[in-house]
């Protein structure tokens, strides 16, 4: 065999190689972008770089393998969704109140689906991230109210817009919309 037919079949593999390593990273990107939505454009923003975003999101989702995340039990839901329309009731004589008690609902629901509670806040959402991709940057949002709330920072409206938002997560995370309990028909 000649040494140009060499180079050429050496180009050519080369080529292919190419080729199917393109499309392998696109469909990781598809398949990444598919699952974490609008968190795939946000760590792509933090990171700068897509290799990096990309590898972030796929550690995030090696990480929740670790846990047992599980499904509420429907006796459990009930549970949460009176505690959830109790201290939704509450917010009008007291904001504050309710929305660190908003706050602490959402923790307990993910701590009983499984999920790890960190101390550190970007470690949760991250976790969080995973399986409820559209809704975390609500929990995001409503922390940070609840931050500037703590510095006296926060109005009522903001807290109340960290309530909505810790119910869009809440809801999410349960499984099933909060209704306000059903009246007794006589």
């Amino acid at each position: 065999m000649s040494t140009a037919a060499i180079i050429i079949i050496v180009a050519a593999i080369a080529a292919v190689a190419v080729v199917l390593i393109f499309f392998i990273q696109k469909r990781r990107s598809d398949r990444l972008h598919t699952q974490f939505g609008p968190e795939y454009g946000r760590a792509l923003e933090e990171y700068g770089d897509r290799r990096k975003a990309e590898s972030e999101l796929e550690r995030r989702q090696k990480r929740l393998e670790k846990f047992e995340i599980r499904v509420l039990t429907p006796e459990e839901r009930e549970r949460f969704s009176e505690a959830w329309r109790v201290d939704q009731a509450r917010f009008v004589d007291e904001p504050k109140g309710a929305v660190i008690r908003a706050y602490e609902l959402v923790n307990e629901v993910m701590k009983a689906r499984g999920y790890p509670i960190s101390a550190e806040f970007d470690q949760t959402a991250e976790d969080l991230s995973v399986e409820h991709p559209t809704v975390v940057e609500h929990y995001r949002v409503a922390c940070d109210i609840v931050k500037r709330q703590e510095s006296g920072q926060a109005n009522t409206e903001d807290l109340r817009n960290a309530m909505v938002n810790y119910r869009k997560l809440f809801e999410e995370l349960l499984g099933t919309p909060v209704n306000q309990p059903q009246e007794v028909r006589r």
